[in-house]
């Protein structure tokens, strides 16, 4: 796990979350409330029932700092570690009125992350079974992407390409586009890096065995129901042996995902870990 993320990588994140919720202006409810002298000491808790995996805690910290660096926070848990119901994640004391401008904005990270964290976790515990890795997408939230496949990474997830420049992956839209797999494979393959892997999308076995007949590196089963999975498996373990890695995507939930691992696949990209997370329930609380 990339257990480290860092300010600089996500300032421009921070910052704007900020002026979301102060817009220049601060929290007027607490400053005609609160004297800028008062001082505080607060946690944060975890209040899921089930307990989650949590993610976004260095992410509050650099809000804290980016709001008031004389605020000290102490963290008691770290990214990637499994918490219980009631467990205190940090603590904070500094300015009252620093703490309630940061209050909303730090948890809104954690919830999210952790959200994402946690049933990545969920997703990973199954798959790591089969020595089957669970990949996120890039169905992420606009301008979220860092921090979302960082919190894939907190759950034991693993990253798919970052963005569209970072890897060669061959989609319905672009075999329509140049004609047919053999076609977009051999107009890519000789103009890309040699250590760039080549990914291909198929639907279906006639586009099956165009991947195959290409030796491309990585095949990935696009909707495909369990038989289809089983017989994609088997067909190109017999072509291609090893030399393929074989990714299956598309209607993954928890409810279907041991049987599909259980195929003989190597990797599960999965959207909903992104897109659909529910949130996982954090307080601030004041001592």
């Amino acid at each position: 796990m990339k257990n480290k993320i860092y300010k600089n990588e996500i300032l421009n994140i921070i910052r704007a979350a900020i002026d979301e919720d102060l817009d220049g202006y601060g929290d007027i409810t607490s400053k005609y409330l609160i004297s800028p002298d008062d001082k505080t000491s607060s946690y944060i808790i975890c209040k899921e029932k089930n307990g989650a995996v949590l993610s976004g805690l260095d992410v509050a910290g650099y809000v804290l700092e980016e709001i008031d660096s004389s605020v000290k926070f102490k963290k008691l848990k770290y990214d990637g570690q499994k918490l219980n119901n009631m467990d205190k994640i940090c603590t904070i004391s500094g300015s009252t009125l620093s703490v309630l401008k940061a209050e909303r904005t730090c948890l809104n990270f954690i919830q999210h992350m952790s959200g994402i964290a946690t049933i990545t976790n969920k997703f990973s515990a199954i798959a790591s079974q089969y020595n089957v890795k669970i990949a996120d997408t890039r169905k992420t939230k606009p301008t979220l992407r860092k921090l979302e496949k960082y919190a894939v990474a907190c759950g034991g997830g693993y990253n798919h390409r970052f963005g569209l420049f970072d890897g060669i992956l061959i989609k319905d839209n672009h075999i329509a586009a140049a004609g047919g797999i053999e076609k977009a494979v051999n107009k890519i393959k000789y103009k890309i890096p040699h250590n760039l892997k080549i990914e291909v999308e198929v639907k279906n076995f006639i586009e099956l065995k165009e991947a195959i007949d290409c030796r491309v590196d990585i095949i990935m089963l696009d909707n495909m129901d369990l038989k289809q999975i089983k017989e994609a498996v088997q067909t190109v373990k017999e072509k291609m042996g090893n030399s393929c890695l074989i990714e299956v995507s598309g209607n993954i939930n928890l409810g279907n995902l041991e049987d599909i691992c259980k195929t003989g696949i190597d990797l599960i990209s999965v959207g909903y870990i992104t897109h659909s997370a529910p949130a996982i329930d954090f307080s601030l609380e004041f001592e």
